[in-house]
C-alpha cells in the first residue's frame, strides 16, 4: 500500500494549481456574478491539456488514468467548482463512447476531441424533466427509420448543452419499456431539429452552462448508436460509475478552499482581543473540517484507483460521491460559521462556496441515489 504520488503526478498536479490560482482564482466571483460562460479559461485549459483526460493515447489522447484526473479536477475546483465543472464535463460527455462505442467510432469521434488544431466540446445528455434520479424512465424517443432513427423529446439539467459541439444523448426505443429500450447516441449540436433553451439562472456554479436540449425530428444515423440496441442504460450506469469519482474530487476542492479560507480569516479575525483561532469553538470547526476532508480523498482516491485497476467500484464510487459532496456541504457551511457576518456577504468566498457545494449533493445521482446504490450493493454481497 503506498499513499505517495509519483513525480509525474506531482507535476500534474503543480500544473492544475497554478492554473486555478492563475487563472481561475481572481475571475472567479466576477464569472459568480454575471453568470456568464468563460470560454477563454476553457479553451486555455484545454490547450495546457486539462481537459478531455480519458481520451486514450491511441486516439491522439493525453490518456490520464482517473486518479490522475482526480488530482487535476480537485485543484481546478479550489479555484472554481463551476468553471471545473465545465472543464470536467468533457470526461462526463466522451466516456459513454469509451464505454460502449466501436474502435471506428472512437477514432472517429474521441480524435475529433483530441485535435490539437481546434477545440471543442461535448455535453452528457442524459437527465429529462421526469427522469432525473429515474434513469430508466426517460421518455426521448428514438424511432427507427430505414437506417436512420428519428429523436423527439427534451433533456434538461445539461452542463455545457449551450455551448459543447457535439453530444451522447440517451433516448428509449419503447416509452414503456424502462431500461430495456434504451439506446446511445453521439452527434453533432448543430443537427436540424436540436435547439438548446435558456440558460438556468442557477444559485451556484453559475458560471457552468446548463441548459434544456429540445429534440424536435432530429435525424440520427444508425452509424451513431453506441453499442447495441438496447445496452443504453448499462452504458450509461458504467459512466456514471466511472465519473462518480471525479465528482468526489470535485468536492474535495471546494472543501478544501473553504478550509484554507477559514483557516487564514481565523488567524486574523481578532474577537476579545484575541484571534478567533485560539477559541476552542473554532478549533473543533476546523479539526471538522480537515478531517472530514481527509477522509473525502482518501475514499475518491481509492475509488478511483479501483477503476484504473479495472476493478468493479460501484460501491465504492458511491461512497466517494456521497461522502465527499456530504462533507463539502458541510464544511462550507462551517467555513460560512467561521467569518460570521461577513461569510454571509459576497465580499468574501464562502458564501459562494456554500452555494456551490449545494449543486454536489445533487447532480450525477443525488445523494439518496448512492446510499440506494451502497445499499443494493450491501445486500448482494
Amino acid at each position: 500500500m503506498d499513499f505517495s504520488l509519483t513525480d509525474e503526478q506531482l507535476a500534474l498536479q503543480e500544473t492544475a494549481r497554478r492554473f486555478a490560482e492563475e487563472k481561475i482564482k481572481p475571475v472567479a466571483a466576477e464569472y459568480d456574478q454575471s453568470g456568464e460562460f468563460p470560454h477563454e479559461i476553457m479553451k486555455e485549459a484545454w490547450e495546457l491539456g486539462l481537459s478531455c483526460l480519458s481520451i486514450p493515447s491511441e486516439y491522439d489522447g493525453v490518456g490520464l488514468g482517473l486518479l490522475d484526473s482526480c488530482l487535476i479536477v480537485e485543484e481546478l475546483a479550489w479555484g472554481c467548482s463551476g468553471m471545473a465543472t465545465s472543464i470536467m464535463a468533457n470526461d462526463l460527455g466522451l466516456t459513454p463512447i469509451l464505454a460502449g462505442g466501436s474502435e471506428e467510432q472512437k477514432k472517429e469521434w474521441l480524435g475529433r476531441l483530441a485535435n490539437t488544431q481546434k477545440f471543442e466540446q461535448i455535453a452528457f445528455c442524459l437527465s429529462e424533466p421526469n427522469a432525473g434520479s429515474d434513469v430508466a424512465g426517460l421518455q426521448l424517443l428514438a424511432e427507427k427509420d430505414g437506417d436512420d432513427y428519428i429523436l423527439n423529446g427534451t433533456k434538461c439539467w445539461i452542463t455545457n448543452g449551450g455551448v459543447a459541439e457535439l453530444y451522447t444523448v440517451f433516448a428509449t426505443l419503447d416509452r414503456s419499456s424502462r431500461h430495456k429500450g434504451i439506446c446511445a447516441f453521439v452527434m453533432p449540436s448543430d443537427l436540424p431539429g436540436i435547439t438548446p433553451g435558456k440558460k438556468e439562472d442557477k444559485m451556484g456554479q453559475r458560471a457552468s452552462d446548463t441548459r434544456v436540449i429540445h429534440f424536435d425530428n432530429v435525424r440520427v444515423p444508425a452509424s451513431q448508436r453506441l453499442g447495441e440496441e438496447g445496452k443504453g442504460f448499462k452504458i450509461a450506469m458504467q459512466t456514471l460509475d466511472t465519473t462518480r469519482p471525479s465528482i468526489g474530487a470535485l468536492a474535495c476542492g471546494i472543501a478544501r478552499r473553504a478550509l484554507d479560507e477559514s483557516l487564514a480569516y481565523a488567524a486574523e479575525r481578532k474577537a476579545f482581543g484575541f484571534p478567533i483561532s485560539g477559541f476552542q469553538a473554532v478549533q473543533f470547526m476546523l479539526a471538522d473540517m480537515a478531517k472530514d476532508l481527509e477522509a473525502a480523498r482518501l475514499l475518491t482516491h481509492q475509488s478511483a484507483w479501483m477503476i484504473d485497476q479495472g476493478m468493479r467500484a460501484s460501491k465504492f464510487s458511491s461512497f466517494a460521491k456521497c461522502f465527499s459532496t456530504d462533507a463539502a456541504m458541510k464544511i462550507t457551511v462551517d467555513a460560512v460559521q467561521v467569518f460570521g457576518g461577513n461569510g454571509y456577504t459576497k465580499e468574501y468566498p464562502v458564501e459562494k462556496l456554500m452555494r456551490d457545494a449545494k449543486l454536489m449533493q445533487i447532480y450525477e445521482g443525488t445523494n439518496q441515489i448512492q446510499r440506494l446504490v451502497i445499499a443494493r450493493e450491501l445486500l448482494k454481497e
